[in-house]
């Protein structure tokens, strides 16, 4: 299908590079004929190739820190005057945790780390919608999907405080999801998925076992970043306008699986 986006307007968050999500996602959605902004905090904006995206889809950038209503305040104002109106579609694609960064074991968490990954990853959802309700800026029947992973529901000791922060990212996407559905019937969604090999990801120890381990799991193997953004296109278009809510696992069937005949024969004994 084509122009599954056509005359919608969009804000993309967190493109840092190639290899990212919210990447693949803005070109998905440029193919589909939607027009968008893209946005990220000025220091990742200095370390990404954010400029290449833009060049490429034809974007504007506008710089913004998702923890300060005010950037967002102002990130909404200006991409409705970039885009010519309402917002249609936004990609919450924001993760950090310092403590990872830091190989900090969970139950040693440094608390005020914890808390930043808190304001970076979860609330910050919660702040852009916030921000968007107060301001009407997302047009009625709108959509708004977050990336997430299921350390929200399992336990992965290497996920360390990146498990709650998740947990709590996807609480706000239902929270307020409800809220945002009856003001405006703005959809709310999580789409949590496999383990990725992005500029994020690929940081966490253990990364490349764990990603083995999961393809060998999953019946369809591991949902890559272009596959993942063909589903986000899905959820900005009309095709889903009554899913709202919702934590929706793209991940080849892993979450549904509890163990596979490869990952039972590797550990079989004669």
């Amino acid at each position: 299908m084509h122009n599954l986006l056509k005359g919608k307007r969009g804000i993309i968050t967190g493109a840092l590079d190639q290899n990212s999500i919210a990447w693949k996602v803005a070109e998905k959605a440029h193919e589909q004929g939607a027009t968008f902004v893209l946005t990220n905090a000025p220091i990742a904006m200095r370390m990404g190739e954010i400029k290449n995206l833009a060049e490429k889809t034809g974007s504007e950038i506008i710089p913004a820190d998702a923890t300060n209503v005010d950037d967002l305040a102002n990130l909404y104002t200006k991409a409705q005057e970039i885009l010519g109106g309402k917002i249609d579609f936004v990609l919450h694609s924001i993760g950090m945790s310092v403590n990872i960064r830091k190989n900090i074991p969970y139950t040693d968490s440094n608390y005020d780390y914890f808390m930043k990954g808190i304001d970076v990853s979860a609330l910050s959802l919660h702040k852009m919608l916030s921000v968007a309700m107060k301001m009407d800026a997302i047009s009625e029947g709108g959509s708004v999907v977050a990336l997430t992973y299921m350390a929200a529901q399992r336990t992965y000791p290497f996920y360390t405080d990146m498990a709650d922060i998740k947990a709590m990212l996807e609480s706000i996407a239902r929270s307020f999801g409800y809220h945002y559905g009856v003001e405006k019937k703005v959809r709310v969604n999580t789409v949590s998925q496999s383990p990725t090999k992005t500029t994020a990801g690929t940081g966490i120890k253990g990364f490349g076992d764990f990603y083995s381990y999961a393809d060998s799991i999953s019946p369809l193997g591991n949902a890559d970043a272009e596959s993942c953004a063909d589903y986000c296109i899905t959820l900005f278009s009309d095709l889903t306008r009554m899913v709202t809510m919702q934590n929706l696992f793209h991940d080849g069937g892993y979450s549904s699986t509890g163990v596979s005949s490869d990952v039972m024969d590797k550990f079989a004994t004669e």
